[in-house]
Order: C-alpha cells, then structure tokens, then sequence
C-alpha cells in the first residue's frame, strides 16, 4: 500500500535565514584488513569440519537473511556444492522473521535482489510461512520453518553484528538466526512479545533450545569491516556455535565503523535501507535507536533522511528516528510492509511518520531551523551515503576544526558548499569516480568535455578539473554568452551542435 502526500506549505519563520555552512570531505580511517579469496577461505573452513560422509543422502537446508552481505549468492553457492560433494541435497530457506511484508513471495523477492537466485546458488528455494513448534520458553511456543525442521540438518548461516536495540553477548548472528530468523513472522512475533529489554537473555536461551531440539548440521558466521568488506569466515560445528558467535561478536565490534567526532548540530542520511540494517540506518552508527540502547554512540540533535535503497523493496523501518525526510522518501514506501515488519517488534512508534519537505534543500534548512540558538555558518553538519560507508564522507568547516588533528582523518577536497539542483534536490556524488576521473585526465594527451547546457551554472560537490585542464568542450546548443568568453580565456575549443 502506498500513500501519495501532498506537498507542503506551512509557512515557518526565518527559514529564508538559514546560511548553509562550507562542507570537506574528509577520508576516516580504520582497520582496512581483509579476507581477499572469499571463496577459497569459505571452502577451508568447510573442509575442516567434521563427519562429511554423515551427510550422504540428507536433504540440508541453508538459512538466507535479510542483510546485505558481499559475495552473498558465492557463499550460499559454495555452502551448497561442499555439500553436494558430501552426498547430500541442500536448499535454501529464507530466514528473517517477518521482513518481505511477512510472506513468502516477498522473503524470496528480498533474497532475490541480493542475488540469490536458485540458478546462481545451483539450488531449490524453499520459501513458506508454516512454521513448526520445537518446544516453549517461560510458557511462549518457539518456532522453526516447517521446511528447515523437518529436513536431516540446518547449516545456520549468517552475518553477525552488534544488534540495533539491545546489547549482550550474543546480538546479531548464529543465535539470532536461531531464535528468530528461521522462526519466521509467527516466532519473531512471539519472541518479540517479551520486549527487547528480555532479548540479552531470551535470545541465548532460544538459541540453545534450538540446538537441542532441532537437527542443527553446522554453522557459517561472517564479519565485516568498516569498509563493508568480509575480515572473518568461521565454520562452527553446533557444540561450539554459542561461543563462536560471541567470539565473532567482539571482532564485529571492534570493526564496525564510528565517527570520529561525538557530537554533531544535524546528520544527513542519503540513503537507509534494509541491507544495511534491520533499523535502515545502523543506530551503533548513528545513535538514534527505538529502544535508545546506542544513547551513548553520537549525540546528533537532528538527522535527516533523503532516500531508500532499492534492495529495501520500499520497506522504510527506521525512518521514525529521523527528525526530517521529504515528501519523495514518504511516497516510495510500501506502508503495508513497513508495518508487518515494525509491528512485529511491539514497537509501535516505529511506525511513525516524521516530518517531512517538499525538497532535500526544505528538509535540511527545517532541521537546522529548529535548533536552538544555532550559528548556522558555524553549524556542525555531517553528511554520509549510509551507516555502512563512512570512509568518504562530508563534514562542515567546524565540525572539520575539532578533527583535522587526527591522525585517523584525512582532508580529501573542500570546502565548497552544499550543492542542490533546480528542484532542491542534494547533488550525489563519489569520491572514488572522481579520483578515477582525475587520473584519467592526469594520465591522458587530449582532454574532451561532452556535457549539455543544464550544467553551465550548477554547483558541484568537488571539483574533477579546471577549466585550463580542457583542450575541447562539446555542448548541445548555444550558450550564455559569459561561458562562451570564459571557455575561450582558457584556450578551450568550443563545439556547439
């Protein structure tokens, strides 16, 4: 069910006022180490497990979440043949609670748009919402995927994490996976009806009565670093699943990427989706949580969200943590779906609609319009893609004052001011392009420019090139005439056709 809003006109005082401060982009740094034959290493550790022969003959299933994780479809493809070369016949379940609007067709849609398909893993899906009762906890049924529980083994596959709303020795991973990933829409309903303050001790609890009562084979946790990339591949077998997933939990930790400034007046979100967290946008990231467990991570007085991912399938949870968005982010979610996933938690105000603008330009200055007693050229603003990439992002000149000092942030590029097209729309841009572009001008005899007139006059976020760096430029018609002087004062070539 989609909603089309209306556009907005409520008149707020002093929104004309609002000055935009320069932005820098900044490079932060983290530990960059990682596994570089994703393949190879997975296969290791499924060679080092024991008892292959024991599988001949047995229909396994393989567990799929709602995350985004690097070669995806090229793990569940290996996971798949080392099975197969044991003897045995494996499938793949989606396993996420209630994500995909808690059905079928939607969990394999969600699998499906990371990859996942059954010709590129060589294998059935099997995707069903009948779960089946393996046993109770403090009088609550547990629940596992009717498929998953009536097969001879279940390989728990899954990337492990710090969860978004509690904190314990096992959050987000093997144990969750058993407790409620494979537990479908109906288990992640029950076990969420004890509230995510029970959830440091349900969860561990649910996941050791699954390995009593169902036909577990092995486990596969994956990590990753800050720059999104897999450091950590472990094969476990079901005695030492717990203390694996705690194990790997601490490295997850340890790797995810932070700021590195504390605070910050407004924080602008391109982009939150569900590949990159059951939240949108991580709240270990950006400390805004529905349960306020990452109350001590970043104190950020406004966020504002501009987009979702197209891998969310218009799924927007987590946009009730953003003080902002804008008329086009409410316009392309799915409320029905959105629903059957926040509704699942108990949490109702996650469901809730925040303010929004006609435009990203309306968006930011509303945010900054509401915080007390700003400076606003002297505002602390942070801008990034999305809570998994924080390597390259955007900060204002202040905020850049405080940090400019550490050895872990590098200055990329700035300051230049924050650039909107004609429609108030903030202009995208990549670093890693741009820094490619530079090189292939740097590296090249001639230099040629094709572009249409739109762009004489807009801002851009960095700079590629001067002008000088040009020896020909070739546009679709005339143009002003102040542009025409200014090409040929730099020795430029102009084409107009």
């Amino acid at each position: 069910m989609f909603i089309q809003f209306p556009e907005v006109h409520v008149p707020v005082q002093g929104l004309d006022e609002v000055e935009l401060p320069q932005m820098v982009t900044i490079r932060q740094r983290y530990d960059a180490s990682k596994i570089d034959d994703v393949e190879g290493v997975l296969r290791e550790q499924l060679e080092a497990l024991p008892d292959h022969a024991s599988y001949e003959g047995k229909r396994i299933a393989i567990t799929v979440g709602s995350r985004g994780i690097p070669y995806l479809p090229e793990m569940v493809r290996v996971i798949g043949e080392a099975l197969k070369e044991w003897g045995a016949s494996p499938f793949i379940v989606p396993a996420m609670g209630s994500h995909g609007g808690a059905t079928a067709e939607g969990q394999v849609e969600m699998i499906e748009g990371y990859g996942v398909t059954e010709e590129a893993c060589g294998m059935p899906i099997v995707s069903s919402m009948e779960v089946m009762s393996f046993g109770d906890l403090d009088g609550e049924p547990l629940w596992c995927d009717k498929a998953a529980f009536e097969s001879d083994g279940i390989v728990i596959f899954n990337k492990v994490k710090p969860h978004t709303d509690f904190r314990g020795p096992h959050e987000s991973g093997l144990a969750k996976m058993m407790a409620i990933g494979i537990a479908k829409h109906k288990g992640a309903a029950s076990l969420h009806s004890f509230g995510f303050h029970t959830f440091t001790d349900m969860v561990p609890r649910a996941a050791e009565l699954f390995l009593q009562k169902c036909p577990v084979a092995f486990g596969v946790g994956v990590v990753q670093n800050a720059y999104d990339d897999i450091c950590c591949i472990e094969a476990c077998t079901p005695e030492n699943m717990m203390a694996t997933d705690a194990r790997l939990l601490e490295l997850a930790k340890d790797r995810l990427a932070k700021f590195k400034f504390d605070a910050c007046d407004l924080l602008i979100v391109e982009q939150i989706g569900k590949n990159f967290s059951g939240n949108g946008h991580d709240p270990n990231v950006t400390g805004r949580s529905i349960t306020h467990s990452c109350d001590d991570v970043l104190d950020v007085k406004k966020m504002v969200v501009l987009g979702l991912t197209p891998e969310s399938h218009h799924n927007a949870a987590g946009l009730a943590m953003a003080d902002c968005t804008t008329r086009r982010v409410l316009n392309d979610i799915d409320w029905e779906v959105t629903w059957a996933n926040t509704l699942t938690t108990g949490v109702t105000s996650a469901c809730a609609i925040p303010l929004y603008a006609n435009t990203d330009l309306e968006a930011v200055k509303l945010c900054l319009r509401s915080c007390y007693r700003l400076d606003y050229p002297q505002a602390k603003i942070a801008r990034i893609k999305n809570t998994m990439e924080l390597h390259d992002i955007q900060i204002s000149t202040a905020l850049y004052e405080q940090i400019k000092d550490r050895a872990d942030v590098e200055f990329v590029s700035g300051p230049a001011p924050l650039a909107f097209d004609e429609e108030g729309n903030l202009l995208d841009y990549d670093y890693r392009e741009v820094a490619v572009a530079r090189t292939i001008i740097e590296c090249s005899r001639r230099v040629f420019l094709v572009t249409d007139r739109s762009k004489f006059g807009r801002p851009a976020m960095v700079r590629v090139a001067h002008l000088s760096d040009i020896n020909a430029l070739f546009t679709d018609g005339p143009i002003d005439k102040k542009w025409a002087d200014l090409i040929h004062e730099h020795g430029v070539e102009l084409f107009m056709v």
